[in-house]
């Protein structure tokens, strides 16, 4: 699929209407899907992991700005869900969840990003520009929008925007690198790694459910893990292992079980939320640095064979002659 740093003109309305109706319906699913773990940090609404904010990011990436109008319904319907009713605080609530991934689509098209996730720069890019710097938006306005209406208190200001812009940013890296994943998936061929790939596939669930759910502190369990996934099959296998780990970890900490009971609800906020942003890094980061670095080695493989050629043709049967040696014949 085309991404939209070089997505095709999709001008006709009706092609342009069901993308945004797809977009919309996306936002409103994965939305209702982190509200199933969603908890009350001051009487406002959080969710540790908050799924559409990379949604909407990978759309805007997939497709372009032209779809900005599907993400802002599909977060307009996710405020009426929880509130019931959609008020002028919601709308305004909604605006800025439509605004923080628009504005880490333009901040990584400013700075070239590419979609593959292929240079280190890449992942720099979306951790520092399209996960901590744009979330910064909707964490604000959100916040302040329940400030300014007395919904929340000014001492209890910065630990719901600290938690709100926690919970969008690991939506940004989490389901965004997955969804650029899949965004270019092929059919499997023979010669794949099934057997490598069955037994990693089986290792991260086991892995995950032993780290998240003993009594014992085994949380440092899954980096090996991930370091595993992406060093053998970068950000294909890295990615959907720290999104495994992310969600039975959210699943975890809002049930108090594993290494997340006895918690409060602060600390629990805090420790997933830390929990999950290393995850991210270590699966996102070290999978764009294999991955360059194997480009690397490709076009230097690739240079030596023109290089090889071209002294061919320069010294016809000469390539790959040794001079002979004092002794031999």
């Amino acid at each position: 699929m085309a991404t939209a740093l070089f997505a095709p003109d999709t001008r006709r309305p009706a092609v342009l209407v069901v993308q945004m109706v797809l977009v919309a319906a996306a936002y409103y699913g994965s939305a209702r899907l982190g509200l199933l773990r969603e908890v009350v940090v001051d009487g406002a609404v959080i969710t540790p992991l908050w799924l559409p904010t990379g949604v909407a990011l990978s759309a805007l990436l997939h497709l372009g700005l032209r779809v900005w109008p599907g993400i802002a319904v599909g977060a307009l319907f996710s405020i009426a869900t929880i509130s019931s009713t959609l008020t002028q605080p919601g709308v305004t609530i909604a605006a800025g969840n439509t605004l923080a991934p628009v504005c880490a689509f333009l901040l990584l098209r400013r700075v070239g990003f590419r979609p593959a996730l292929d240079r280190l720069r890449d992942g720099v890019a979306l951790v520092f520009l399209g996960a901590m710097s744009a979330m910064l938006v909707s964490a604000s306005i959100g916040c302040g929008t329940l400030a300014v209406t007395g919904k929340l208190p000014g001492e209890k200001f910065w630990p719901v925007w600290s938690a709100w812009w926690a919970g969008d940013a690991m939506g940004v890296l989490v389901a965004t690198p997955v969804l650029l994943v899949l965004g270019r998936a092929r059919l499997p061929r023979a010669t794949d790694r099934w057997a490598e790939a069955t037994a990693l596939s089986v290792t991260a669930v086991v892995i995950t459910l032993l780290a998240t759910r003993s009594s014992l502190v085994l949380l440092f369990l899954v980096f090996p893990l991930l370091i595993w996934a992406a060093i053998r099959f970068q950000l294909p296998g890295s990615a959907p292992c720290a999104c495994l780990v992310s969600v039975f970890a959210v699943i975890a900490a809002t049930g108090n079980v594993g290494p997340f009971r006895h918690q409060s609800l602060f600390e629990v906020t805090a420790n997933v939320a830390l929990f999950n942003g290393s995850v991210a890094l270590t699966a996102l980061l070290l999978a764009a640095i294999v991955t360059e670095q194997k480009n690397i080695r490709s076009k230097i493989e690739l240079a030596c064979l023109e290089l090889a050629d071209l002294v061919e043709q320069l010294a016809p049967g000469q390539v790959g002659i040794r001079p002979p040696t004092d002794g031999g014949l």
